[in-house]
């Protein structure tokens, strides 16, 4: 038989030879790596061009799947205003534009008063002294690629400053602007990171950069018309494997500088007012995560120091050791405390319990804070805060939504404890009726619970040996929670039951979800995806050789990890953006990421226990010569998280060693994007209409 891959492109073999810990492995393909060498890109090429090929019978049902995600999008609309400072701000989309702009009107008089004694008066966007802010679509009309960063206000409301990325290697430029005026004051300084944030008199901002190796690892202060050689370095962090962020109180008081690796964090305040004002809360100790809200004159805290669970701590707007924290809210048996938001007269907690997400509000007392009170949010929707970012609120914003509800805004009023909708988003001909959503558990080799979300069609026989798609992560205690997309519609209309396996090294179920993911637990991850696998093909609800799997990043090196483990019960794989290369890349400290990465994965430099388990799971050097599935790589020259060379050698091994009659392999780079892919919605939906085509071609759907 010819085999399905006869004729692809192949790269020719240039053995380098790795050795550690007494182990040597010959890589043929680490010389794809190399951008200077023109062979390179003529590969890339080549590999787009066979893509092309092999779909392009597909070209019709692209066009019919990026038609359907059109006819299920409200492409002119309008997000919910959110207060901040004396101006209302929205974000509005356009049909036909690939970008959003931001809009602002002001509070009159009357406005602020009708507030303070009634509460919320929320503006109609459109309205009379509408002001725009911002518009992606101008600054962006001569862009291959564009997309923006972080983002900030000055504290007098005049200027407006947002980062700018037109390459996807999430390496911005600030642009500052006068808001009324639609003037740019300063556009000086370049390749920043993430983060911005004002000095009080908002004469400056505070950015982040990065070192050689992309580590957030510096603040910098620039003074508005002043050239960048005369920016101010605020903090400097040495330790590689610690990465900085910066963010502002919610007064506006304090720039919080958090120092953090995987497991270990230490949190710095520098006032807004005068940066030589500053201190250290608690100095960092091995193990000890916790993250810092100024709340007023007190801090509020969320920490590891005494519950695996994380508990919520009071303590003095001083350094301080957590001997002098007042607890407020210790976690129940299973729950996790994620982080809190505190305003002038409450506080926001969010949490994981039950697998699932909660909101719970706690009111500030004359000393101290009430007992937390869960939002009336249905368990089944995932909920979280939204868009806070007035300290003197009397309202708390939290959005909810699950695989088949679509993203809904409420406001619970503080204070009369009412749960009022603000919006629901409008999904043209969509009826949530029509939809099924729910829970099961499969169940791991050591007995352990997974659980899997799965929606489909409400008229689907689940004993029908349905065509299935299975998605996992599970890794950096990332919780792949339901959400709601238009995008995963032309699955689920064609009769594809959609499952979400939330396997171990995510976050779903606690800590030590988490913990029993990573490092030296690592295989769990895989294993637990194989065998909820198996639970929804022995159910009867997918059928045999009728399920795709899909996964990106982490997820990518997930998906590479079960090809490997069990590639007969997957129809077709995609891998975005995969890390499948990963024990090279943590060998290489020199390479963007990896000292910081030790800690998720374990230093094999050091160790050669770690070295050895990496190398037994890592899918470039486990490959088979089993019959493997169709596999879908994608992946974008700019990737600084993963690099492109990655899926580009993993697909060469894989072409070269599996069984003639395996499924087609395929690889489709992006030259101008970064880790999200392309910019702009439209470049987004034909993308994700191309991955759909391959995986409903191969499970013959369409």
């Amino acid at each position: 038989m010819t085999s399905l891959n006869a004729g692809a492109p192949r790269a020719q073999h240039v053995p380098v030879e790795r050795t550690f810990h007494g182990q040597t492995f010959v890589d043929n393909y680490e010389w794809l790596r190399d951008l200077d060498n023109p062979a390179v890109m003529e590969h890339i090429d080549a590999e787009n061009a066979w893509f092309d090929q092999h779909t392009a019978d597909q070209h019709d049902l692209q066009q019919q799947i990026v038609s359907e995600i059109a006819a299920r999008t409200k492409e002119t609309d309008v997000s919910v205003p959110v207060r901040e400072g004396e101006h209302w701000y929205w974000t509005r989309t356009w049909e036909g534009r690939p970008y959003p702009g931001l809009f602002r009107t002001p509070l009159n008089g009357k406005d602020k008063q009708v507030e303070k004694n009634q509460g919320v008066h929320r503006p109609t966007p459109g309205g009379y002294g509408e002001t725009r802010v911002f518009d992606g679509n101008l600054l962006g009309s001569a862009e291959d690629y564009f997309a923006t960063g972080s983002s900030a206000v000055s504290p007098n409301g005049t200027y407006f400053a947002l980062a700018i990325d037109t390459r996807g290697d999430e390496q911005y430029k600030p642009r500052i602007h006068d808001i009324d005026g639609d003037l740019v004051v300063d556009d000086a300084v370049e390749g920043i990171g993430y983060g911005l944030g004002w000095l009080a008199d908002s004469s400056g901002v505070f950015y982040t950069r990065t070192d050689d190796s992309w580590r957030q690892n510096e603040v910098w202060l620039h003074k508005l018309g002043t050239h960048p050689d005369e920016d101010v370095l605020i903090f400097e962090e040495g330790d590689e494997l610690f990465n900085v962020s910066i963010d502002e109180s919610r007064d506006g008081a304090w720039l919080v500088v958090t120092a953090a690796s995987t497991d270990t964090t230490e949190v710095h305040l520098i006032s807004t007012t005068n940066v030589n004002e500053r201190f250290e809360v608690r100095q960092r100790e091995h193990g000890v995560f916790y993250t810092v809200e100024p709340a007023g004159e007190e801090l509020l805290i969320v920490h590891n120091a005494n519950h695996a669970g994380f508990e919520l701590s009071s303590a003095p707007l001083t350094p301080s050791d957590p001997e002098d924290w007042q607890t407020v809210v210790v976690p129940d048996q299973g729950e996790r405390i994620l982080d809190v938001e505190a305003f002038k007269d409450f506080a926001a907690l969010q949490l994981r319990a039950g697998g699932g997400q909660r909101v719970r509000v706690l009111k500030r007392k004359s000393a101290g804070w009430s007992a937390p009170k869960d939002l009336p949010i249905p368990e089944t929707m995932t909920v979280e805060t939204g868009e806070n970012r007035e300290w003197d609120a009397r309202e708390l914003v939290v959005v909810a939504e699950s695989l088949i509800q679509p993203r809904t805004w409420f406001a619970w009023d503080v204070k009369d404890k009412e749960l009022t909708t603000l919006k629901t988003l409008d999904v043209p001909g969509y009826d949530p009726d029509g939809y099924v959503e729910y829970r099961e558990w499969a169940q791991a080799e050591d007995g352990t619970k997974i659980p899997l979300t799965i929606a489909h069609r409400a008229d689907l026989d689940r004993t029908g040996g349905n065509p299935g798609f299975i998605y996992g992560y599970g890794s950096y205690e990332i919780s792949s929670d339901p959400y709601f997309t238009a995008l995963r519609l032309p699955l689920i209309d064609r009769g594809v039951v959609f499952i979400v396996a939330h396997v171990r090294g995510g976050g779903e179920m606690g800590r030590e979800w988490y913990e029993d993911g990573r490092l030296l637990n690592k295989k769990n991850t895989f294993t637990d995806f194989v065998d909820a696998s198996k639970h929804v093909l022995a159910s009867g609800l997918v059928g045999e050789g009728r399920l795709a799997a899909e996964g990106g990043s982490a997820g990518g090196l997930l998906m590479g990890a079960v090809a490997n483990l069990a590639p007969e019960l997957y129809r077709v794989i995609h891998a975005r953006v995969p890390f499948v290369d990963a024990l090279t890349t943590i060998l290489k400290p020199e390479l963007p990421l990896t000292v910081g990465e030790w800690e998720e994965w374990g230093n094999p430099l050091e160790s050669a226990e770690v070295y050895q388990y990496m190398a037994e799971y890592s899918p470039y050097e486990n490959i088979s010569e089993a019959r493997y599935p169709a596999i879908l790589a994608t992946t974008s020259m700019n990737d600084i998280r993963v690099s492109y060379v990655e899926p580009t050698k993993w697909v060469q091994k894989l072409r070269e060693t599996v069984a003639e009659d395996s499924g087609l392999i395929v690889q489709r780079t992006e030259k101008v994007a970064g880790h999200f892919g392309g910019s702009g919605r439209y470049q987004m939906w034909e993308r994700r209409a191309r991955e759909l085509a391959f995986i409903l071609r191969q499970l013959e759907v369409a």
